[in-house]
């Protein structure tokens, strides 16, 4: 393939969940693009059976082998690679190298706090030298979320964000096992101070009070989440808490004990044996791919509460389809960069790079969010 013909555009992991929606919203903004992975034939079938109106995209599949040589190699003459394949603290750093060599803007999907804290600390000034993006998480977890906190932000005066992060549905095989593997390998912070602390370990499960409901949800730290890294050079904000979780009970209650089963069915393993065996337990709670997405099951409430020493302000965005709501993202911040240069370059959030009003324009116009709900209190 000549890189002098090559499609502007590269989803990297097409063949899953989120790729398939990835490429789903490109063809709604008429962007071509190369559908990437490790298997022809999966690749094929994702996108013949799994996108819907593919007939009318200009796209091909490309097999590649995981490796920077190779993935240098596609990428060279593109101008975006959009990243879904994760774990990404396991699989995500030959992509980035890859973007880096290849000259590419990168975004991924990820919700691991410490991939971005990696990414930030290790290539975060190579790619903004480079005069290319590094945006990790543009994805429903969290930047809907972000979105939601930057409309609070626009009053001026508060430094403190506590933020809700709410989803309905189950997550899929991928979700699951990058969610098992994170909270059993890494720690999870919070911002306080402009300065990372670590959340409490064996705290269990939060009880929190959610706009829209009567019920009190449960939420855990989910990771630490991306909010705590990507504000922590604001100067606006010094304090950051964000809880998450499914609109699942049960799911969610079980959550601990799967977690510390397999803390202790994998103490003492070196990395690799320790990463095979939580994928082996991940895929024993989730080894079917969700189906598609109900926008009357498939709910999300994201909800910050800003404060400052005098003010405070609330915001709530119910939305629905939390993965379509990645999808869209993933596609706009193509279709942007396409256009013209990101906001910012080097490591940035979404709202960093392309503007929290201009994403969330997005998400409105496709109907996965609602206007809004802001409340200011002093």
């Amino acid at each position: 393939m000549s890189s002098k013909n090559k499609k502007p555009v590269i989803v990297y992991g097409a063949s899953g969940y989120t790729g398939r929606l990835v490429c789903e919203y490109l063809r709604e903004y008429n962007i071509p693009f190369i559908a990437a992975g490790r298997s022809q034939e999966k690749l094929d079938a994702a996108m013949k059976s799994n996108v819907p109106g593919i007939e009318t995209a200009r796209y091909e599949v490309v097999e590649v082998a995981h490796s920077v040589e190779a993935l240098t190699e596609l990428f060279t003459g593109a101008s975006v690679v959009l990243n879904t394949v994760g774990p990404f603290a396991k699989f995500g750093p030959e992509v980035v190298e890859a973007c880096l060599n290849a000259g590419c803007h990168y975004t991924d999907t990820t919700g691991e706090q410490d991939w971005l804290i990696t990414l930030d600390q290790q290539w975060g000034a190579r790619f903004a030298a480079a005069g290319l993006l590094l945006s990790p998480g543009l994805a429903h977890m969290y930047t809907t979320g972000e979105i939601a906190a930057q409309l609070c932000l626009e009053t001026p005066g508060l430094d403190t964000l506590d933020i809700a992060v709410f989803w309905g549905g189950s997550p899929t095989i991928a979700s699951t096992q990058t969610i098992l593997v994170n909270a059993a390998t890494s720690k999870a912070y919070y911002l306080e101070q402009n300065e990372y602390v670590e959340w409490q370990p064996d705290a269990g499960l939060y009880h929190l009070s959610i706009p829209g409901q009567h019920e009190a949800a449960l939420a855990l730290p989910w990771g630490g989440t991306s909010h705590p890294v990507w504000f922590k050079r604001d100067p606006r904000v010094a304090n950051v808490k964000v809880l998450g979780g499914v609109l699942n009970k049960p799911l969610m209650m079980g959550v601990p004990q799967i977690v510390a089963a397999a803390l202790k069915a994998t103490e003492g393993m070196n990395e690799q044996d320790r990463y095979e065996a939580l994928a082996k337990t991940a895929s024993s709670v989730m080894n079917t791919m969700p189906p598609r997405e109900n926008p009357r099951i498939n709910k999300s409430v994201d909800s910050v509460h800003a404060s400052g020493p005098l003010g405070r302000v609330h915001c709530v965005i119910f939305g629905n389809c939390n993965y379509k709501q990645t999808g869209l993202l993933q596609a706009y911040a193509a279709a942007s960069l396409l256009q013209q240069p990101p906001r910012r370059a080097g490591f940035a959030s979404g709202c960093q790079a392309f503007g929290h009003r201009e994403l969330l324009g997005a998400l409105r116009g496709f109907g996965l969010v609602q206007e809004p709900v802001i409340t200011r209190m002093g």
